[in-house]
């Protein structure tokens, strides 16, 4: 498809824009460098609350039955009476925390901020195709993260099935406290959630099939750019799968259908529910829950691309495979959601097929591990915050990606399906990638969005602390699966009863790994007062701190309506110009001409 020129706004913009008011300039903006803004700010907040839930259920699991004056505190005595958490609550502070980590940080946190801030920029766009849906989309957003958190709040607590809310847990108002309102709560915050996720993907995907400035083939667009696209698509194809998930079940519960529920016995009563199976509801949560992963970690993987090529000095390696592999993996993701669902009684055959395509789904990824390396290799390594963050995501990739070759395997699978291992599996290869990935992205871009420049220092100790802490949480959590240990459980003191080896071995593994989050914890202090101070007193920084090629840095370092002054840039060459034999600096900006005779790379 030809580039279009995207110049319907007019010279005009810049000035028309300069009296804007206050609420139309912070508040309903159409403007994507505030929305990306806005997006990161309600994603450090929401940050934040999944962290201490995160700290709060891990001192249960490391001094079970102790009192702690830490829980009286945040929990009082409705949830945590005498200081000792009540298990209800612990099951709403698990499914809490994984509801905000994947959904509203990594999901819509790092699309929402970098798709927003990224693609006009990098494409040569005045703005987005819609900014009225832009600006929907994130207002939808945030009303949806408000529900969330109001239903920790609610006297019947929070939604208490696990972030994967199976039924029939979950579609029985009476089966558990949380299973009441707060279920309601989260329900219907998941599904103005998918609203304004499909209302963003869909602005995605037309602003890059539409609005690339002259000159900016998609050959030539940069990897971050690609890695968004794909993004977009995967989230468009897959979330209103979740969508009809979620209407189900809430049907199940408030007109009395039976789509999951069938002979279920509540306190000696049979109820009338006939014909329904709770693993319909799994196919359907997974048809969207596998391709999220690679929503997750696609958008770290592009952010991850052009820091390492930027901080190697070098082009990055494997253009057109890094591409392939990220349209491998975008459609690979949609076949391999069964192989979460092994110990339901699939046929066997029906298993190895999908033992066959999530073993398949490795070979893009290590395409793009091998390309990363490759880029690394005999490069002019500058070791930013940004940097050692990206390196992060490549190392946490592999470790990840080694075990989830164990869990891919049905005949492994079914021995450590829904114990520790898998939580630390899918913790590393998704979790960790993901913020390491969003947090290259922030120090990055930071002077982008902001105009002003991180304390290094500070960004390496947030980093050490980071990687440390992090490994030290998921690395021995292998270990607490592999003895045994099932997620989800309130206290596994019970083990002390049959084997008191993997009982011991159990509780000092909990005991480090609390320890180590409430360190990992402390460096995410760090982060937080670097980031808040830098907007407002940090160094101002030059139009390109990085001498980058990407159009980005060719924009005002004072944030302007329309990005860039009068014509928009013309492109030239692809973005990864980086010390070209002959050329006189190491890098070469888009939108510079190519020199007589001068090949493009």
């Amino acid at each position: 498809m030809a580039a279009l020129t995207h110049d319907t706004n007019g010279h005009h913009e810049a000035h028309a824009h300069e009296d804007e008011g206050f609420v139309s300039k912070y508040i309903f903006s159409y403007d994507h460098k505030m929305i990306s803004k806005q997006y990161l700010i309600t994603a450090i907040f929401m940050g934040i609350v999944a962290m201490m839930l995160s700290i709060l259920f891990r001192i249960q699991l490391a001094w079970p039955g102790e009192s702690s004056d830490f829980l009286s505190m945040f929990l009082g005595e409705r949830w945590a009476p005498g200081g000792i958490m009540k298990e209800n609550m612990y099951l709403g502070l698990v499914t809490i925390h994984g509801t905000i980590m994947v959904f509203f940080l990594l999901t819509g946190g790092l699309s929402g901020i970098f798709s927003n801030l990224l693609i006009p920029f990098q494409i040569g766009a005045r703005d987005m195709a819609s900014g009225f849906m832009n600006m929907l989309s994130y207002w939808l957003f945030f009303i949806s993260s408000i529900i969330m958190l109001t239903s920790l709040f609610i006297e019947t607590g929070p939604a208490m099935g696990g972030w994967t809310i199976y039924p029939p847990l979950s579609a029985l108002p009476q089966a558990i406290e949380g299973s009441g309102l707060g279920m309601i709560l989260w329900l219907s915050s998941m599904a103005i959630f998918i609203a304004s996720s499909l209302m963003g993907s869909l602005n995605y995907i037309v602003t890059v099939l539409n609005l690339r400035t002259k000159g900016m083939t998609m050959s030539r667009m940069p990897l971050t750019v690609w890695a968004f696209f794909i993004t977009a698509i995967i989230g468009v194809l897959s979330f209103p799968v979740l969508l009809s998930a979620v209407l189900l079940l809430t049907m199940d519960r408030v007109l009395g259908t039976s789509f999951y529920l069938s002979d279920i016995i509540i306190n000696g009563e049979m109820l009338e529910n006939h014909g329904g199976s709770p693993v319909l509801y799994q196919h359907l949560f997974w048809f969207l829950g596998h391709p999220e992963v690679y929503i997750v970690l696609l958008p770290a993987l592009g952010l991850s691309s052009e820091v390492i090529s930027t901080n190697s000095r070098k082009p990055i390696f494997g253009y057109r495979a890094m591409i392939g592999s990220l349209i491998a993996i975008g459609f690979l993701s949609f076949i391999v959601w069964a192989h979460h669902m092994f110990v339901t009684g699939m046929n066997p055959f029906l298993g190895s097929v999908f033992v066959f395509t999530t073993l398949l789904i490795t070979i893009p990824s290590a395409v793009k591990v091998f390309n990363y390396l490759t880029t690394l290799w005999k490069g002019s390594l500058i070791f930013t915050p940004a940097m050692l963050f990206a390196v992060g995501l490549v190392s946490s990739f592999i470790t990840g990606g080694v075990t989830g070759i164990i869990l891919a395997d049905s005949a492994l699978d079914i021995m450590v399906h829904d114990t520790y291992f898998v939580v630390a599996h899918f913790h590393v290869v998704m979790g960790l990638s993901a913020v390491f990935g969003m947090f290259a992205g922030v120090y990055h871009w930071f002077p982008r969005m902001y105009g002003r420049m991180l304390n290094t220092r500070l960004g390496y100790l947030h980093f050490w602390m980071t990687i440390i802490g992090a490994y030290g949480v998921f690395f021995p959590m292998h270990f607490v699966g592999i003895a045994g240990a099932p997620r989800r459980y309130y206290d596994n003191s019970v083990f002390n009863e049959f084997d008191t080896v993997a009982h011991d071995m159990i509780f000092d593994l909990n005991v480090i790994i609390t320890y180590f989050a409430i360190f990992a914890a402390i460096g995410q202090g760090v982060f937080l007062f670097n980031f808040f101070y830098s907007v407002f007193r940090g160094p101002k920084s030059v139009q390109n701190p990085w001498k980058s090629n990407t159009l980005e840095w060719t924009s005002p370092v004072e944030p302007i309506h329309g990005n860039w002054h009068g014509e928009l840039p013309t492109v030239h060459r692809w973005p990864y110009d980086y010390s070209k034999p002959g050329a006189e600096d190491d890098f070469i900006p888009q939108n510079v001409p190519l020199k007589d005779g001068e090949e493009e790379h």
